[in-house]
């Protein structure tokens, strides 16, 4: 004949129907229950639910739009990180590789399609080469809204990455707040349900946690992406400038 599995934490056992608590003083028995629904939430079984699905389910309903938030986190740190490297942005030996060939053949439309599509430098290269037999002034203005163009690619999904950075902790609040609702607003007095006192406090602590989890590296790639935007941006700025110079033969 089958035996049920048993797991007993001061003074608590779980069967896989039911959980029995042993006679404790009367002054311990809220937390014992409070304290076994916690530790029976991470204890798993071969034969029970998965133990992320047991988290989620403690956690309940507010922890899904976090896990949203979450997704779509990891999903603009992977794009930004593949995009914002400096091999894409202002790769090395672009400036030399222009300027000898505007040097050898001048400018022609297959050299101003070719920087179009290598990167955000050489886009911002192309829109001063197509007025380089053109004034200072107006190469220099083709090439400075260029970059603001290029700078503005730059920075894209960068806002979307601060707010879910910004709004994850109010995100885990809000299920903190629910968590204190099912507890104190439920039809029956919590102080005679400790199994409702201890499903508001998951789900309070849960949404909390869940909220500073995605908050604070969201936080921090963001700012991190950020700094480096600047960084690039500087860059550029200072390759068209010379490029301005050599074209101009004010710099050798």
């Amino acid at each position: 004949m089958p035996t049920s599995r048993k797991a007993t934490f001061w003074g608590c056992e779980q069967t896989s129907t039911r959980l029995f608590l042993a006679e404790p003083p009367l002054g311990r028995l809220k937390f014992a229950t409070v304290f076994c629904h916690f530790t029976l939430t991470f204890r798993h079984h071969p034969d029970e639910e998965s133990f992320v699905f047991a988290i989620l389910q403690a956690a309940g309903w507010p922890i899904y739009p976090l896990l949203l938030a979450s997704v779509i986190a990891v999903a603009l740190i992977i794009e930004r990180a593949s995009t914002l490297r400096a091999i894409k942005v202002v790769p090395k030996g672009l400036l030399e590789s222009v300027v000898g060939d505007f040097r050898q053949g001048g400018v022609n439309e297959q050299m101003l399609r070719r920087l179009d599509t290598h990167s955000p430098l050489g886009r911002v290269f192309a829109a001063g080469l197509r007025n380089a037999t053109a004034s200072r002034e107006v190469m220099k203005e083709s090439i400075e809204e260029a970059g603001r163009a290029a700078a503005h690619e730059l920075g894209r999904f960068l806002t979307s990455l601060g707010t879910i950075a910004s709004i994850s902790p109010l995100m885990g609040l809000f299920g903190t707040v629910v968590g204190m609702i099912e507890i104190f607003g439920s039809p029956t007095a919590s102080g005679n349900n400790p199994q409702a006192l201890a499903h508001g406090i998951s789900v309070a602590l849960y949404n909390t946690g869940f909220g500073l989890i995605i908050a604070i590296p969201s936080m921090i790639f963001y700012r991190h992406f950020r700094s480096r935007v600047d960084g690039l941006v500087v860059d550029m700025e200072q390759q068209a400038i010379k490029l301005v110079e050599l074209v101009h033969g004010e710099r050798k």
